[in-house]
């Protein structure tokens, strides 16, 4: 550990890497960075920057990875990385990963376990825990003759991307990662929360904006918290939590979804590792995430903050190309994060930015960052 970072170097790799970085900084760390966009505020908040892949294909590239990861090895300094989006499907490659340099999480196997539906929903009906019901291996073939209406989910997959309403002509093409679920009523919510393979705390409740967005009918979009919830809907979310902890050894920062209808909640998946929902609880979250998963440490339950925080990804409404005025721009605008560097190309669809805001309750926040994002949008002009 050197006297300008006493918490030490620390590599963060994901899709976007921004925000674990930010954290981590504000921590004391010294960050080093890997995800596939490189935005202005990434290499702002880190000593150094690595491509994980092309940022058009929103996939992280195995190679790259590799041997971004070997080189941070032989530099000597890096004590571990932290695995953020875009990992929890892939624990071959965070097997491998870990191999090169230590992993500060949830290990590549229990990722393997929790994100294998067949394993999770067994533990799930065996420990009590509601859900939608699901359609496994030759039954998610075909569709129930009952007028329910099923989605198609990719197991791998992250964002909501990968969710897709069920058809018998998607199901004919459905590769063999993906599986159904029945659709559930209710308000997609989130717990962040830490643990340290034996049990958890919960951070706060989060509601989640998902949306349609072009074919897609549930994409992830941003998220609100912390919210109250009925007392009993805030107990099944915490004993869900502390028995699949327990029950997969989860570590470190992480996020139940579920649905709640009234009382009840309905569990959906479990993130292993930093959540985008981070962003609303302040400092000292990767710290926590650090000494949970090397030191079993879990950080005392929060008080009630008295505010309520948002944030909410931008998408671009056209392909072009973000110049320099347009770059200016987002960097300026009020609450902006993930900003594109001048000279990146972007296609309609593609993440442009996000935005944060803060108010007194989640209507309000939810407001104001609907407003600033129509606002944000109808301002840019990008050249074809």
């Amino acid at each position: 550990m050197n006297r300008a970072h006493p918490a030490g170097t620390i590599a963060v790799a994901a899709l976007s890497a921004r925000l674990m970085a930010e954290a981590s900084a504000r921590d004391g760390f010294d960050v080093v960075a890997l995800d596939l966009f490189g935005d202005v505020d990434t290499r702002e908040a880190s000593s150094h920057w690595m491509s994980l892949g092309e940022p058009a294909t929103l996939a992280i590239d195995d190679a790259r990875t590799l041997a971004a990861l070997r080189e941070l090895a032989r530099r000597g300094d890096v004590s571990g990385w932290v695995a953020g989006s875009g990992f929890e499907g892939r624990p071959g490659l965070l097997a491998e990963a870990a191999e090169l340099l230590p992993l500060v999480g949830t290990s590549a196997s229990a990722v393997c376990r929790v994100r294998d539906p067949a394993e999770f929903f067994d533990f799930l009906a065996s420990n009590g825990i509601h859900y939608p019901p699901v359609r496994l291996g030759a039954l998610s073939r075909t569709l129930p003759d009952d007028g329910t209406r099923w989605l198609v989910k990719d197991a791998t997959g992250c964002g909501g991307w990968q969710v897709w309403r069920a058809t018998p002509r998607r199901l004919a093409d459905m590769p063999a990662h993906h599986y159904l679920q029945q659709e559930a009523p209710g308000v997609p919510m989130s717990a962040t929360f830490i643990a340290n393979g034996r049990t958890a705390v919960i951070l706060g409740f989060n509601e989640l904006t998902v949306r349609r967005f072009g074919p897609r009918p549930f994409v992830f979009c941003g998220a609100v918290g912390p919210v109250t919830l009925p007392a009993p809907a805030a107990a099944r979310a915490l004993a869900a939590v502390r028995a699949l902890t327990a029950g997969f050894e989860l570590r470190g920062l992480c996020s139940l979804d579920f649905m709640r209808d009234g009382d009840q909640i309905a569990v959906l998946e479990v993130n292993p590792r930093p959540p985008a929902s981070m962003a609303l609880y302040g400092e000292g979250l990767m710290a926590a995430h650090v000494q949970a998963c090397l030191h079993d440490e879990l950080p005392a339950p929060r008080a009630w903050p008295g505010r309520v925080e948002g944030t909410e990804i931008v998408f671009a409404r056209h392909s072009g190309l973000v110049d320099d005025a347009m770059a200016r721009r987002l960097s300026a605008w009020p609450g902006s994060h993930d900003l594109p560097r001048a000279g990146t190309r972007l296609d309609a669809g593609d993440p442009l930015c996000s935005l944060s805001a803060s108010g007194a309750d989640p209507d309000a926040v939810r407001a104001v960052l609907h407003q600033a994002r129509e606002a944000l949008l109808d301002t840019l002009e990008m050249p074809r």
